[in-house]
């Protein structure tokens, strides 16, 4: 028996508005909603709108605007120790997947070119090498300035 989660986002949040056709813009990549959350999968999940960290409810913190992607190792790495949007996801951060927070700048001015790039990151660590050929020959959001 599969219980349903309740819906942890709104269809007219301004950030989802930005991220959903970026996300959806790579091949075979579809919506799925998981947990009450947006997630984008190609063959496999690769990012996920909203969540939060894991612990006590004294430290927990949510992120609802925040994205969550896999990137490959060194990226990961370098993500979590430069840029301070970054927090460790609960249940997906032991796994190497990261979170920036989209809502650390108002929607019209986040780094959507930046957005698009850590999504072909992580679209290319789940997609496989036929999705990932198809990308590199038909081009992607991040090589499109993530417009």
């Amino acid at each position: 028996m599969t219980v349903p989660h309740q819906r942890m986002y709104d269809d007219d949040d301004p950030y989802l508005a930005r991220l959903r056709p970026l996300a959806l813009g790579f091949p075979s990549a579809t919506e799925v909603e998981t947990f009450g959350r947006p997630t984008f999968r190609a063959r496999k999940m690769f990012a996920i709108y909203g969540g939060g960290t894991k612990g006590p409810a004294g430290t927990r913190r949510q992120y609802e605007h925040g994205l969550i992607v896999l990137p490959d190792g060194e990226e990961e790495l370098a993500v979590l120790q430069e840029d301070p949007r970054a927090f460790v996801p609960a249940y997906y951060g032991p796994f190497g997947w990261v979170g920036i927070d989209l809502a650390a700048a108002a929607p019209e001015e986040a780094d959507w070119q930046e957005v698009a790039e850590l999504l072909d990151g992580s679209y290319r660590q789940v997609a496989g090498p036929r999705l990932v050929r198809r990308l590199d020959e038909d081009g992607g959001p991040a090589g499109r300035g993530g417009a």
